[in-house]
């Protein structure tokens, strides 16, 4: 199965750029709601996850909450729990499937590691309820038998 069709494309994907600061990356973050958003280059290239536990930690552990004050930290200069690992666009179904239990969304590459998008973990608990036949409460019911 092509993994394209699970595909967010960049363009109406949230992220942020590396060289975004603290303040910018949590105005993005609260715009979007979103609780962990992809890193990308200039060039395009993906580089890593910001997500709201690690901008928490870092102003709690060195930055006083002045958002004057955030304007001037480099979002790269945050230390990161995780980087949600990326696939490429010809990855197949069992890889993603197995990255998307540990990840709330897939970034996307393409051969050169340019980001091209997001899978979310939500498009593809869809799919497979819909090759299961039936809501998330229908087939809970039927492995429960």
């Amino acid at each position: 199965m092509n993994i394209l069709l699970f595909l967010t494309p960049k363009d109406n994907a949230t992220y942020i750029y590396d060289d975004f600061t603290l303040r910018q990356t949590l105005e993005k973050m609260e715009r979007s709601k979103f609780a962990a958003v992809p890193i990308i280059g200039r060039d395009g290239r993906y580089l890593g996850t910001i997500t709201e536990g690690d901008l928490l930690w870092t102003i709690k552990n060195g930055h006083s909450l002045n958002l004057k004050n955030a304007e001037k930290i480099p979002i790269m200069s945050i230390k990161r729990k995780m980087d949600n690992l990326p696939v490429r666009i010809d990855t197949g179904m069992d890889e993603l499937i197995t990255r998307a239990t540990n990840q709330n969304f897939v970034p996307v590459v393409d051969d050169r590691g340019v980001f091209i998008g997001i899978i979310t973990r939500k498009d593809i608990l869809k799919y497979m309820y819909g090759k299961l036949g039936g809501t998330a409460e229908e087939i809970k019911r039927k492995v429960e038998r």
